[in-house]
């Protein structure tokens, strides 16, 4: 990914806040409470095991499931509340499921993110066509371009829907665990790329290491609750990791990034007793 990315105009960041959401399905709370404000700008992980509510929450902030309670504003204004063609072009998504596989190719997928910005059945014109092949090159898919998506790997596919969620021009992305099925070099670029935008943006990760080097704070989930929110030293700990994903783990500053650094250790560590 070594494409510099032509941006007709700065990209301007949104103020993204959850307030008191909760989610109930079936009788359970899969997301119960949770209060999060994401300053313009700031890059926070959404952190927890398994079953913890971070997808649920992100699709109430994507509105694909609309909270039972509490509400999600995007610069002061309800998500839920705003024509959706106007959110699209704040707001951005790459989430875990993909809507199956498109009978289109790579560059009519990425050609998709451009979609909130025209008039209905209008053509891609000069500027579209030079924010998608920036989109196809940043994310190194430009190869792929006329490829159809359903013949990619796992691995191609997540860097196409990200290289569409870019193309389409927001100040603010969600991220649903966007390094799944990605090799360590497209890891750690689909990240920093996600820094070098400036956007306001939201990551679910599992890799704590990656969410320690990546994230200016990260919020702890666990069954559907906000159990940590700081920055990355605050809240990646040795008692945290025994106590929400129940591993004995030895937390380091890296000598070389001064970030968090965690390593597993052999066994299992159990969590305190509660009264």
């Amino acid at each position: 990914m070594t494409a510099p990315l032509t941006e007709p105009q700065a990209l301007v960041p949104g103020l993204l806040e959850l307030q008191d959401v909760s989610v109930v399905m079936g009788g359970r709370a899969l997301v119960d409470g949770v209060s999060l404000q994401v300053a313009p700008g700031e890059v926070v992980g959404l952190a927890g095991p398994n079953g913890a509510g971070k997808s649920t929450l992100l699709r109430t902030v994507y509105r694909t499931l609309r909270p039972t309670s509490g509400r999600v504003l995007l610069d002061g204004g309800d998500v839920w509340a705003m024509p959706g063609k106007r959110l699209a072009r704040r707001l951005a998504a790459v989430l875990q499921e993909s809507a199956g596989d498109f009978e289109l190719s790579v560059y009519d997928v990425v050609a998709m993110g451009r979609t909130p910005h025209k008039r209905a059945f209008a053509g891609d014109d000069a500027d579209d066509r030079a924010v998608i092949a920036a989109a196809l090159a940043r994310l190194d898919v430009a190869p792929l371009a006329q490829v159809p998506f359903d013949r990619l790997s796992g691995g191609e596919k997540q860097r196409v829907l990200i290289a569409r969620a870019l193309a389409q021009r927001t100040g603010t992305m969600v991220l649903d665990e966007p390094t799944n099925h990605l090799d360590l070099r497209h890891q750690l670029d689909v990240l920093r790329l996600v820094r070098e935008l400036g956007v306001t943006a939201v990551v679910a990760l599992h890799d704590l290491n990656l969410a320690a080097a990546f994230c200016d704070r990260v919020c702890v989930m666990r069954a559907g609750r906000v159990v940590a929110l700081g920055s990355p030293a605050e809240v990646l700990t040795t008692g945290l990791l025994a106590e929400v994903y129940r591993v004995d783990a030895e937390v380091t500053e890296h000598p070389r990034t001064g970030v968090p650094h965690i390593t597993l250790l052999t066994g299992t560590a159990q969590p305190p007793d509660r009264p």
